[in-house]
C-alpha cells in the first residue's frame, strides 16, 4: 500500500521485544518477515512475543512427538529442523525440513489440535519458542490483531502454492542449485560451504530422490560446482545464479 512504512529493527519498539525474548535485533527483524507475523508494527507484535523465548538446541533434540498436544510453535533463527511421521511399521517418513527464517507448528495451535508429527532438530539450532497459550490468548483479547494475523496466514497458503508451483516449474537441477545460492549468500564468486545437512534430508527439502539428487549435483559440475563428501566449492556464483535462472531447463 502506498505510503505505509514497514517497520524494521530500527524502530523504538523492537529493544524491549528483543531483551525480552533473548533476539537480537537483527534475529527480531528474521521473526517479523516470517509469514505468521509479516507485515506487523511492534505495538501488534510485542504481546504475541510476550513468552515467547530464543533459545539453543543441540544436533538430535526432539521438539514435540506426534499426537503431543500443540503448546508451542517455532521460528528458525539458525540451524534445521526435520518434521517426520511414524509409519505403523515403526519407519521414519521425513515430511518437511525447515531453515532459517522458516516457521513451522503455528497452523496446528491455532486449530488447537494435537501435533500431527513429531520434530527434531537435525543441526545445531536457535530457535524462537512461542508458547501457544499466551499467544492465544492475545488474539482471542483483540479482534483487530486476530484479523491480522489471519491476513498473514493467508499470505502465507498463497506462498506456499506458490513455492508449491516453483517445485512443480523448475527442474532439479534449478531446486538445487537456488538452494546452494542460499547458502553461499553474501559471495560474490567463489564460495566453499559444507552441507548442513546429509543427502537424503536435502532431497527431501528441495522434494526429490535421493539418487536424482546425486544426478542433479553431476550436472552443476558443468557450471562449476565440485563436491568432496559433505563440502561443496562454487567457482563462479554468478555462473550458478545465471543456471539457476534458466527457464528452459528441465
Amino acid at each position: 500500500m502506498a505510503g505505509t512504512t514497514v517497520p524494521n529493527a530500527g524502530d523504538p519498539g523492537w529493544p524491549p521485544i528483543a531483551r525480552r525474548s533473548g533476539l537480537s535485533l537483527p534475529e527480531l527483524e528474521l521473526v517479523r518477515r516470517t509469514p505468521v507475523f509479516a507485515g506487523l508494527s511492534p505495538p501488534a507484535l510485542a504481546p504475541l512475543l510476550e513468552s515467547a523465548l530464543a533459545k539453543a538446541f543441540g544436533r538430535q533434540s526432539v521438539l514435540f512427538l506426534q499426537g503431543e498436544p500443540a503448546s508451542r510453535f517455532f521460528v528458525v533463527l539458525d540451524g534445521w529442523v526435520r518434521l517426520y511421521r511414524q509409519t505403523p511399521q515403526g519407519q521414519e517418513v521425513t515430511i518437511a525440513v525447515f531453515g532459517r527464517g522458516d516457521s513451522f507448528a503455528e497452523a496446528v495451535v491455532l486449530q488447537m489440535m494435537p501435533f500431527p508429527v513429531s520434530a527434531q532438530v537435525i543441526a545445531d539450532s536457535r530457535l524462537l519458542v512461542i508458547p501457544a497459550d499466551s499467544f492465544m490468548r492475545h488474539l482471542q483479547a483483540s479482534t483487530d490483531l486476530c484479523f491480522k494475523v489471519m491476513a498473514a496466514m493467508a499470505r502465507r497458503l498463497q506462498d506456499l502454492v506458490f513455492q508449491l508451483e516453483n517445485v512443480s516449474s523448475r527442474s532439479t537441477v534449478q531446486r538445487l542449485a537456488h538452494f546452494i545460492l542460499r547458502l553461499c549468500d553474501g559471495h560474490t564468486r567463489d564460495c566453499r560451504i559444507q552441507l548442513p545437512l546429509d543427502k537424503n534430508l536435502i532431497a527431501a527439502r528441495l522434494g526429490m530422490q535421493p539418487e536424482t539428487l546425486s544426478r542433479a549435483l553431476a550436472k552443476l559440475r558443468s557450471v562449476g560446482v565440485e563436491a568432496d563428501g559433505h563440502e561443496l566449492r562454487v567457482h563462479d556464483t554468478v555462473r550458478l545464479r545465471s543456471m539457476a535462472a534458466r527457464e528452459d531447463e528441465r
